[in-house]
């Protein structure tokens, strides 16, 4: 139990780290592209803005999945996966915490996959505050326009 423990804290300060370097990464790109640009309404700047965004975080996801898949697969105690793919497909099931259940781990390495389901919650939590910000932050911009030119 103590080696599952070790393992999914290990596990867990990966995908955060990649989850910050990502969330990092991508909010000095949009302060580049977008610093100079004014955005005085809701148009296709913005919503390419927020589609990018959408499918960058659902990279940094599907790479944290794939993180857990792979952990998963090296481990010798865990037979249930024969493939990669396997692996792949439960862990993106467990980490969105949806847990079909035709495939499970039934080794004393089970415990991994409630590391994976917080791990989900965390991140998909922090993604979704993420996209909630990028979409205040076109708002503020779109509005703090408006009000300028309505007050010349």
């Amino acid at each position: 139990m103590l080696i599952n423990i070790v393992i999914g804290l290990i596990v867990i300060g990966i995908t955060v780290s990649i989850q910050g370097y990502g969330t990092h990464y991508w909010l000095m790109h949009i302060h580049k592209k977008y610093k100079s640009l004014s955005i005085s309404k809701f148009d296709k700047k913005s919503v390419r803005l927020i589609i990018s965004t959408a499918f960058f975080l659902l990279l940094l996801h599907f790479m944290e999945s794939g993180i857990w898949a792979f952990t998963f697969y090296i481990i010798p105690g865990i037979t249930e996966f024969q493939t990669f793919e396997k692996a792949l497909y439960f862990s993106l099931v467990t980490f969105t915490t949806l847990g079909y259940g035709e495939i499970t781990i039934s080794s004393s390495n089970r415990m991994l996959a409630g590391f994976e389901a917080i791990n989900g919650i965390l991140l998909i939590g922090w993604s979704t505050a993420y996209m909630f910000s990028i979409v205040q932050y076109i708002y503020k911009r779109t509005f703090n326009e408006d009000n300028s030119e309505n007050k010349k």
